[in-house]
Formats: C-alpha cells, sequence, structure tokens
C-alpha cells in the first residue's frame, strides 16, 4: 500500500512524506491527534494534520528552543514552559543541574499521555523530580503569576485553535510580569517566509517588543516545518543574548547537544536581509 502524509504549507505548497503505518489516531476535546510511522523521519506526531515533531528533526528545535537562554543566564532556576506536550523542551531544560524547578503547562493532556506512549525519545524526562504539569490553559495560568520565573519558555502550536490565546498582547504582557526583574523570554515565533506564517510573525515580534526592552529574533532550520526557515522570540529585562553570552562557561558545562553549539548561538542572531526588512515592518 502506497500511503502519504500530506500538509498544506501554503494556498499553493505542499509537503508530503512516505507513510509506513498509522500508529495512534484520536481526538480530545481540543484536537485531532496522530502519530504516524514514516520511511525518512521514523514517528511523527500531528495535531489537527500539521506536524508538531518527527523523531528525526526534532532535536534542532528542541535545543534551540531551550539552550539559547540557558547559555545566556546560566543561573537561571525556576522555568515556566507553556505547550511542550511532547517533552522535549523538559528533556534539554533537565540537561542543567542548576534548574531546580520547572512548571510545564499544557491544555491538552492527551497529547502528553500519547506522547509519553509513542515518543518517549522526547517524553522521557517528564518524570523528573524538579518536574511540575499542570493540564490547564496556559494564557489563564500566567495571569496569576508575578515576578516568579527566570525564564518562560512558549512552545506553542500555531496561532490558532488551542495555541492562539499565546500570540496575543494579554498573554506576552503577562509573560513580562510573570518574569523576574532579569527573566527571559523565549518563544517559537513562526517562519517568515510563506505570507500567512510571516504575518503571525510580524504581530507576535510587535506586541512582545511593547513589553520587553531587549527583543531579539533568530532563526533555524527544521526540514519538515513550512519552507524549513523557522524564527525564534529572545526578549529579556535585562540580558542580550549575542553581549551577555559566556561562551566558555556554557561549554565547561560539557552538555551533549546535536544542533546547538555556541557559534550557532551567535550565528543564529544573523538575519537575512527579507527577514530584518519585515521586522522594521512591524515597528
Amino acid at each position: 500500500m502506497n500511503l502519504w502524509y500530506t500538509e498544506q504549507h501554503s494556498p499553493s505548497v505542499r509537503f508530503s512524506i512516505k507513510v509506513e503505518e498509522q500508529l495512534y489516531s484520536g481526538a480530545s476535546e481540543f484536537q485531532k491527534i496522530d502519530i504516524l510511522q514514516t520511511t525518512e523521519f521514523g514517528k511523527i506526531l500531528t495535531l489537527d494534520g500539521l506536524i508538531m515533531l518527527t523523531e528525526k528533526d526534532e532535536f534542532i528545535y528542541h535545543d534551540m528552543i531551550t539552550h539559547v537562554a540557558m547559555a545566556t543566564n546560566p543561573k537561571i532556576k525556576k522555568v515556566l514552559v507553556i505547550g511542550a506536550g511532547d517533552g522535549g523542551t523538559v528533556r534539554e531544560l533537565t540537561k542543567y543541574e542548576t534548574i531546580e524547578q520547572i512548571d510545564m503547562v499544557e491544555i491538552d493532556k492527551l497529547v502528553v499521555d500519547v506522547c509519553k506512549e509513542y515518543l518517549p525519545q522526547t517524553a522521557s524526562k517528564l518524570t523528573d523530580p524538579r518536574v511540575n504539569l499542570y493540564y490547564e490553559d496556559g494564557l489563564k495560568f500566567v495571569r496569576n503569576k508575578e515576578n516568579d520565573y527566570d525564564l518562560v519558555i512558549v512552545d506553542s502550536t500555531d496561532p490558532f485553535g488551542p495555541g492562539e490565546g499565546l500570540f496575543t498582547k494579554e498573554f506576552y504582557g503577562n509573560c513580562y510580569k510573570a518574569l523576574k526583574e532579569d527573566g527571559i523570554l523565549v518563544n517559537q515565533h513562526e517562519s517568515p517566509f510563506y505570507a500567512e506564517d510571516a504575518l503571525s510573525m510580524k504581530r507576535a515580534h510587535q506586541r512582545i517588543k511593547g513589553f520587553f526592552p531587549i527583543c531579539n529574533v533568530y532563526q533555524v532550520h527544521i526540514p519538515t516545518y513550512p519552507s524549513g526557515h523557522w524564527l525564534f522570540g529572545f526578549a529579556s529585562k535585562k540580558f542580550n543574548p549575542i553581549q551577555d553570552l559566556d561562551a566558555a562557561a556554557w561549554n565547561e558545562l560539557g552538555l551533549k547537544t546535536k544542533y546547538y553549539n555556541t557559534a550557532i548561538h551567535v550565528g543564529s542572531f544573523a538575519l537575512p536581509n527579507y527577514v530584518k526588512e519585515q521586522l522594521e515592518d512591524a515597528k
């Protein structure tokens, strides 16, 4: 049988992966969840028909959403992760012995349960004793926090469906309030390439810039995400991700990463002109 998974990347572009079998298909009150075994990318997780991760390239996303902030401020002890139901961001955070507490807020418990069963590659560290799981709306959770976290990571889906509220001005303002005086916010920032994604990216950048004195964007290349060109946002009350990077201190930790290194850290903030122009437009 010749089975293919196909995702619509834009109104005129589709992306397809050959599928060996469907391992899981179900639906929560929030979204449809599927696990597919593919020939090239191993197991893949899709939510409402969109790829969230694949076993082959998930390390790129999870390295870069986590280690950039941690290398900028190695004294981070308390972290809030919003979304991230697959567990990959938490897996990377648990590599740091200096982190004392990780609060993970995921609206959809079924996503976590499915990933624990089918994707232990990313979900294996959700049982770490420093990790507290909260199955609730991240938008509501962060409203009640003030001067509480050193780092907030927003590992959300796209800005529609369950993840829509995590791209609002109210949400970013509450993240600012939840952070300590030297706190850092990192968020998945969408893609600059296709028009619809670029619009979401510019809107998010504009809203975050309205709260944080330091607001940067850095890039990463993920083969299975639309266009392969993806962005993350780095915002902080104090730390500059390039000037405050202590590369020697991070390298002395001896952490094993497949994508991130301190040279990539600096280089990822060097953006193409078309992206810089879009960010200027967002102002």
